[in-house]
């Protein structure tokens, strides 16, 4: 999920009546719903595939989970100590034992949380790679945002009034979130089953991948991307009409451009390409032809169908002499 909906879960944790464990304990229900995402910074320094390679991975998974705690309890330790009560020492001191408990409990929430979306995460990095998906939520979901931020804010606001139970609009916000979740999980996992039934009912099963994911605002419309061997059927799921999954357009073609098979192969082997399919889901190939050789462009149908795409797409330029199989020398007779 995106961070503004990470920082939400934090703080209406917060205003559920954590805050009151620890000095503290605000912050490090923020920053402790945020820090596995300190892997994104690769995507700030403009370096897409190598983000692939390591973003929701390191320091997303269980090794991290079991860790992250410690590291966040110590920086909040060391911020308590070393400036906090320097600058007022009349405040009562962090306690460790809370902050610890308050940072897992942070630190769970976020790769929870990214599993809902179609992006993924691996879960059991560094032991395993496998990318899991939820397909739940869109990455970005504004009535996460209206659920936690409404409940966050009135929160604050009944605390600010004295109320003698200010914390019962966070703690609604956060279980209506989660039965949100719930249901949208629920929906997809019916959805699934509906798609495949229609496929096997037009005679042609699905060969391989299918996904059914969520689109932004409506709940009630989701994409629907299914393998069938060499294409792509592209459709719609709508649980407010009948019948409820449509095929949208042609299928789309897995390869391609120029029949360059040894192009295509040199690309996937390369690291790029090795790093791009290990994410991908629905990979697309288009081989064009360059001056010294190919340009193989692979793009994610479940993102984009174009390899010039800013997202979910990479280019990689093969050579002539690597992409073209040896010719075979003549035996001496």
């Amino acid at each position: 999920m995106d961070n503004l909906c990470h920082t939400l879960v934090g703080a209406a944790l917060g205003e559920a009546g954590l805050r009151k464990r620890s000095p503290l304990a605000t912050a490090t229900l923020l920053i402790g719903a945020n820090i596995p995402d300190v892997d994104g910074i690769l995507y700030w320094m403009h370096r897409p595939v190598e983000a692939l390679a390591f973003r929701r991975g390191w320091t997303h998974g269980v090794l991290a989970m079991a860790v992250w705690p410690f590291v966040l309890t110590g920086l909040m330790l060391a911020w308590d100590r070393g400036i906090r009560r320097r600058r007022h020492p009349e405040r009562p001191p962090a306690q460790p034992r809370a902050l610890l408990l308050l940072s897992l409990l942070a630190v769970l929430t976020h790769p929870l949380l990214d599993l809902c979306n179609t992006y993924g995460v691996r879960l059991l990095m560094p032991f395993s790679g496998h990318w899991f998906h939820g397909d739940t939520l869109f990455i970005v979901d504004p009535w996460m945002w209206l659920a936690l931020g409404g409940g966050w804010l009135l929160a604050r606001e009944l605390r600010r009034r004295g109320s003698p139970r200010p914390e019962r609009p966070a703690r609604v916000a956060l279980v209506a979130a989660a039965a949100y979740v719930a249901v949208m999980a629920a929906s997809n996992l019916a959805a699934r089953v509906m798609v495949r039934d229609a496929a096997l009912a037009e005679g042609a099963p699905p060969a391989g991948r299918l996904m059914v994911s969520p689109r932004p605002l409506d709940p009630f419309r989701r994409d629907v991307v299914i393998r069938r061997d060499s294409v792509y059927e592209l459709g719609t799921f709508d649980w407010l009409r009948r019948p409820h999954y449509r095929r949208e357009g042609p299928l789309i073609a897995r390869y391609t451009g120029v029949d360059a098979p040894a192009a295509r192969a040199a690309a996937a082997s390369s690291d790029a390409g090795r790093t791009f399919l290990g994410w991908a889901r629905f990979p697309v190939f288009e081989v064009l032809r360059s001056a010294d050789g190919y340009e193989v462009l692979i793009a994610d149908a479940r993102y984009t169908l174009s390899g010039r795409a800013r997202f979910g797409a990479v280019a990689i330029r093969v050579p002539r002499a690597i992409s073209s199989p040896p010719t075979p020398t003549p035996e001496t007779p």
